[in-house]
């Protein structure tokens, strides 16, 4: 019987050689952080980092040992009292038992699959231990032990479980907390304290059975064992790509991907054990998200769950994307409607074309025509059943039949007031080549351009992403960066891609992008923008900022791209239709729900509730000193409706000027011949604001001085708090009171009864009669649940619109 045990186990020494590792030894967690450093998420075959025992404490290893085989130092890789005792024990009956050394045990983590267990397995793993111990040293054996062990919560290795269970690095383990997690080795599944009294009962007891054995060993004194007290674990947070996490990784794996940049293939991150440092702020992301859930799906007035929205941030300095919403939730839908759909960007095309005829010698004190319906010679489209250029009649957007009739107007109102007509004119001026040129340049990708002349209306779809890149580079004054996601993977302390960026130095002259700015402020101060005037500095005062709201024919999308001079964000708007590819007009929801959904209702709001979230506390920064010139009316290219010719000692007071602010009327009153006296009277009206002009649209002689109230704003030292604030939409309480005088405080409350982004309470309270400016407190719901991975049905996917042109603002 000797013999034959003996000829056993030469044959099984001579025939199994120590195979090569499992390949998912080698396998670490790549772990992907926000710009902050927070976790974002993971690319995982295994959680798993590898540490070299000099990277670890001491005692852990020692613990180990301690633990799990105290003659480790001592034995061949297997204990022949241990194999003897269990061997009667099985064969009498008397319950299974292994005698597993620590060698055995990194035998079986190392080299066999998951399941193999048989008698004959564990001979062979008897003999490849013994291979093992005469082939690898004592630390090389048990540095595997301690990086391939699993402790349970998805991790394997001391690095990982570290990070899982008390959410640090193992090189900040306390001996106590180790002890913890040696001690659930055998039944890390069961024994996590997680999962109830139970476990805890025995979690704790093997704890106190690792320290025992630990200062029997004299690896620490009893004076610490006596002191040592269990640990607390964290809650447990499987790694999740729900919520946004899932639409974040999926944009940095795609990055990494492209072979001109750091070309790592998804095998690389789920494997190498990586850590990637990305421009996404948590903090705004968080706003993003925030933002996108006023946005209500259920209930009267609900969106529709087709709808597709993006809010992209990007830092104009370097092109650092820094939040990024395109859908819901990436559990649910994979679709990211900021990267992945493009809708047409509607009005928010139109600086192109101003660009470009700024750069071509035009002024924005031109005048032009901009009237509605307008036929524009060399105006056309095609026709899609002829195949044929046709002229056709253009109109404004606007409630009037046939579009709002502007008249002579300058290029600062016609983009203040998005008005089609001036603007196709300008198209025609410059030609659509030069607009195409100049949203290429800005950073507008070439497949996402045309040069038709209807491009100035934004008819070619476009990426929300791709749209606030240009903006980026009109925020930077011209200088166009890069766009991007990640800034750097690391291997341990290897660089493997650091983002050098792609920087194209005054892609836009900063004289003609200083005059953009100027004129795309106005769209905030006097046009359909003016919802942003509520984002403020810390100050108080409004922020200078400066965008274009962009809506399509049919309101199939709706925009509004915006930035200060620290960032630009874009909003956007769209709705596929019940196939998921095609766009359809989209639902009015909220406080829109009866009236249609363009640039200038959610999208401008919404830039303006997310903005204020983002810029809390950031200084405020100015765009560069520009001052208009005096206006000089020139002929309209294209005047449908001729201007009266001017007389030499008689000139015409314009019109349209009540409402604007006072240093863009005043200049047109000097442009147009006449001396403007200014008077200033108290107003329900923002100061500034002018409220009537004497004469408008009268002859008179030139030089003539005409009267023009200016509003100095509400003259009364109290105010009232607004009522109807509670149960309303937060927005909504935020601007009646400031329009009220007073100034809102919003905080964030949790709430299981009142809809997220409504207000709870206010104080002092509705109808309270307060002085000027004073402070009210306004709760609003952020819902029950965590906002940073909202749950629900999927948004749409992309798809092409192709509307005629007659985009509204």
């Amino acid at each position: 019987m000797l013999s034959l045990g003996i000829g056993v186990f030469t044959a099984g020494w001579i025939g199994w050689a120590v195979p090569d590792e499992n390949p998912s030894i080698g396998s670490e967690t790549t772990t992907v952080y926000y710009a902050d450093k927070k976790v974002m998420g993971k690319f995982a075959a295994i959680d798993r980092t590898i540490r070299g025992l000099d990277e670890l404490p001491p005692y852990i290893p020692q613990a180990v040992v301690a633990s799990e085989d105290q003659g480790f130092e001592d034995h061949m890789g297997v204990d022949p009292v241990g194999i003897v005792r269990a061997a009667l024990s099985n064969v009498t009956g008397g319950g299974r038992q292994g005698a597993s050394t620590l060698t055995q045990q990194y035998v079986e983590n190392t080299y066999f699959e998951p399941g193999q267990s048989s008698y004959a397995d564990k001979f062979r793993e008897i003999i490849l231990a013994l291979k093992v111990d005469q082939e690898k040293s004592k630390d090389e054996i048990l540095e595997g032990y301690v990086n391939s062990i699993y402790l349970g919560r998805g991790a394997y290795g001391f690095e990982a479980a570290a990070k899982a269970y008390f959410n640090k690095p193992a090189a900040e383990l306390t001996v106590s907390e180790t002890a913890m997690l040696v001690g659930i080795i055998p039944s890390p599944s069961y024994w996590d304290p997680r999962f109830g009294e139970e476990s805890r009962a025995v979690a704790e007891q093997k704890w106190a059975r690792v320290l025992r054995n630990m200062a029997d060993m004299g690896v620490i004194s009893q004076e610490e064992r006596n002191a040592a007290t269990f640990p607390e674990p964290i809650e447990y947070k499987p790694v999740s790509r729900a919520g946004q996490v899932g639409y974040l990784l999926e944009e940095v794996r795609k990055e990494l991907a492209d072979p001109n940049g750091a070309n790592l293939s998804e095998e690389d991150l789920m494997n190498n054990g990586y850590e990637i440092r990305t421009t996404i702020n948590s903090k705004f992301q968080k706003a993003a998200v925030e933002t996108a859930n006023t946005i209500p799906y259920e209930g009267e007035g609900a969106a529709s769950k087709r709808l597709g929205v993006s809010i992209v941030s990007i830092d104009p300095k370097d092109g650092a994307v820094r939040a990024l919403y395109g859908g819901r939730d990436y559990a649910e839908f994979q679709f990211n409607s900021a990267t992945d759909g493009k809708a047409q960007p509607g009005s928010t095309a139109k600086p192109f074309t101003l660009i470009g005829a700024l750069e071509d010698g035009h002024e924005l004190n031109e005048y032009y025509t901009g009237n509605s319906p307008m036929q524009i010679p060399g105006w056309s489209v095609l026709n899609q059943e002829t195949g044929v250029e046709e002229e056709v009649e253009l109109t404004n957007f606007g409630t009037e039949e046939g579009g709002e009739s502007f008249g002579d107007i300058d290029l600062v109102k016609a983009t203040a007031d998005s008005v089609n007509t001036v603007y196709a004119q300008l198209n025609v001026e410059i030609g659509p080549k030069k607009s195409q040129e100049v949203a290429i340049r800005a950073g507008i990708p070439e497949a996402s351009t045309n040069a038709e002349l209807s491009n100035v209306l934004g008819t070619e779809p476009v990426r929300a992403i791709d749209l606030a890149g240009a903006y980026a580079t009109f925020a930077a004054q011209g200088t166009r960066h890069k766009t991007h996601i990640v800034t750097s993977v690391m291997d341990g302390e290897e660089g493997v891609y650091t983002f050098t960026g792609d920087t194209v130095k005054d892609a836009i002259d900063p004289e003609v992008m200083t005059k953009a700015t100027y004129a795309l402020e106005q769209v905030v101060k006097q046009g359909s923008g003016a919802p942003a005037q509520e984002l403020l500095g810390p100050d108080g005062n409004p922020r200078p900022v400066a965008g274009k709201t962009g809506s399509t024919n049919g309101n199939k999308s709706a925009w509004f791209a915006g930035y200060i001079p620290q960032l630009t964000t874009v909003v956007g708007l769209y709705q596929t239709g019940k196939d998921g590819i095609s766009q359809e007009s989209i639902t009015p929801f909220g406080e829109w729900a009866n009236y249609s959904l363009t640039g200038g209702t959610w999208p401008v709001t919404a830039w303006t509730h997310y903005m204020q979230a983002v810029t809390e506390g950031m200084e405020v920064e100015e765009f560069p000193d520009y001052v208009p010139p005096a206006p000089k009316p020139s002929p309209s290219p294209t005047p449908s409706v001729s201007p009266s010719e001017e007389q030499d000692d008689m000139v015409v007071v314009p019109t349209g000027l009540v409402g604007q602010q006072v240093v863009s009327a005043a200049a047109t009153l000097s442009g147009a011949g006449v001396r403007p006296q200014l008077v200033e009277v108290p107003s329900d009206q923002p100061p500034g604001t002018v409220l009537s002009v004497e004469k408008e649209g009268q002859e008179v002689e030139r030089n003539s001085p005409i009267r023009v109230e200016v509003s100095t704003g509400p003259d009364q030292d109290t105010a009232t708090v607004p009522g109807g604030l509670i149960g309303g939409d937060e927005n909504n309480a935020r601007g009646q009171l400031r329009s009220a005088g007073l100034d809102p405080a919003i905080e964030y409350q949790e709430s299981d009864d009142v809809p997220q982004g409504r207000v709870i309470s206010v104080n002092p309270g509705e109808g309270a009669t307060v002085p000027r400016g004073t402070r009210v407190q306004v709760i609003v719901s952020q819902g029950s649940g965590d906002i940073g991975i909202p749950t629900g049905e999927p948004t749409g996917g992309g798809g092409n619109g192709n509307g005629n042109g007659n985009n509204s603002p």
